[in-house]
């Protein structure tokens, strides 16, 4: 049982960047590939970013592509969502998801291929 807990959310000006964290406790992240999706009031979860186990593979939604980076630190068992140029449309509640991978360089980015989910970190972008 994989438990993730994001960190790094909060409130930001339209233009301004955040970086948030998905740590994993008591579970080494490298044998999962990961994903960050979003959530805004009244939408659906949406997917925004995937990096595969190995780290050498990622894929972007097109609204987030240019302006996010997903990075991972298998040392640290933490994977990274850099946003930058963050837009008020990017106000939600960010969540990480891990899924066991044995192929190394596959990006996943459909919800239901995730199994563990963590409790998410809110970003808010004011204009």
């Amino acid at each position: 049982q994989v438990q993730l807990v994001e960190s790094g959310g909060g409130l930001v000006q339209a233009g301004g960047s955040l970086r948030l964290s998905c740590a994993a406790s008591e579970e080494t992240l490298s044998t999962y590939a990961m994903g960050w999706f979003r959530q805004a009031p009244g939408k659906e979860r949406e997917f925004v970013g995937g990096i595969s186990r190995s780290g050498s593979s990622t894929y972007y939604a097109d609204s987030v592509r240019g302006r996010f980076t997903i990075s991972r630190d298998n040392a640290k068992n933490t994977v990274y969502l850099q946003m930058n140029s963050l837009k008020p449309e990017d106000t939600a509640d960010y969540y990480c998801a891990a899924r066991d991978a044995y192929n190394g360089v596959r990006v996943y980015s459909m919800g239901y291929e995730y199994v563990y989910w963590g409790q998410g970190t809110q970003v808010t972008v004011s204009s």
